[in-house]
């Protein structure tokens, strides 16, 4: 089978039921690091929005089908921004893409509708949840890759 490239769409809608790590009893400013094998993407902060923030901001990924490491996990960190410490990790939520990719290889896109996943924290226990949308659209040939913008067919 020869290599598919593809868009992943991640629609992040907002969390709820976060846990309020603030030692002074200010609010928590969460944010969320979307990682997907190699890349990174980051949301806004949801500043002064405290266990229920709102981001409804989408991020793109490129996907390689099938992939070397069989890995297809999307990786949800949520972090409460501080000014004068370092970041806290406040839990994080992992979604296996797997099926996803392979129906829109067959079918030319899937999508999860926006859903709820549990949040979990460092010591395993629940910690709240997000709402994230995934499309996963494969390109029309392998051959054609864009560069920067221009395309560019083989």
């Amino acid at each position: 089978m020869s290599t598919i490239f593809g868009t992943m769409e991640v629609n992040l809608v907002n969390a709820r039921g976060l846990k309020n790590n603030e030692f002074w009893g200010g609010g928590i400013d969460p944010y969320v690091l979307l990682q997907y094998r190699a890349q990174e993407r980051k949301s806004s902060t949801a500043k002064g929005q405290g266990s229920k923030p709102m981001w409804n901001e989408k991020f793109t990924f490129r996907v390689e089908y099938p992939s070397a490491d069989k890995q297809y996990k999307l990786i949800l960190k949520l972090m409460d921004h501080d000014s004068f410490s370092s970041d806290d990790y406040l839990g994080q939520a992992t979604i296996y893409l797997k099926e996803l990719i392979e129906l829109g290889v067959e079918k030319g896109r899937a999508e999860i509708h926006p859903r709820k996943y549990s949040v979990v924290g460092s010591n395993e226990c629940y910690c709240g949840e997000i709402q994230v949308g995934i499309t996963f659209t494969p390109k029309k040939t392998a051959a054609e890759e864009e560069y920067g913008g221009w395309k560019e067919s083989a």
